[in-house]
């Protein structure tokens, strides 16, 4: 794999530091446009450095996916069967289609499930990336942080439209690929 190549795979348990690391620097790295700078350091659980036990505790039940760039992590998306929980890319990747391939790579789990339709709760300044990704807002509504902070969202949904791929399972094209 080439410095530049950007693959996919499981998240590990060794990456929960990182991938707490990403969350907040993703967060920091957002202007208080759509959100005051409480709700924004809310939305980080308070951090300014890494704590990977809530990541840890979230992959018991959640399916984690990372982007990496030779052996650094750089971005990464938790989902549940049709629900794509959580997508944050660092802010030095974040443009690149690193977003966009994780996403992929959740809609074609979710299809290969035998799932025809995915949601997700955009942020605000999420709102215009999922649409140019197909999604469609459903409603804004509140979201309640875990330290009781509540901020608007939009609920968006997907509808998949499936190809048959070979064996009869359902298969969506990657924008790249995925190891």
């Amino acid at each position: 794999m080439s410095a530049n190549e950007i693959s996919l795979r499981p998240a590990q348990k060794t990456d929960a530091w990182m991938l707490s690391a990403i969350h907040i620097a993703a967060i920091k790295a957002l202007p208080a446009t759509f959100y005051t700078q409480k709700e924004l350091l809310a939305w980080r659980n308070y951090r300014d450095k890494p704590d990977g036990s809530n990541i840890l505790k979230r992959m018991k039940v959640e399916t984690f996916w990372v982007a990496i760039e030779g052996d650094a992590v750089i971005g990464f998306a938790s989902f549940m069967v049709d629900e794509l929980i959580g997508l944050y890319v660092h802010p030095k990747y974040q443009g690149k289609g690193v977003g966009r391939d994780l996403v992929q790579h959740f809609c074609n789990e979710a299809a290969e499930q035998g799932i025809d339709k995915v949601i997700t709760t955009a942020s605000l300044y999420a709102e215009g990336f999922y649409l140019r990704l197909g999604f469609t807002a459903i409603q804004k509504s509140p979201h309640y942080l875990t330290s009781g902070v509540v901020v608007p969202v939009s609920k968006m949904s997907k509808t998949l439209e499936a190809q048959a791929g070979c064996c009869g399972k359902v298969m969506l094209p990657l924008s790249r690929f995925q190891k």
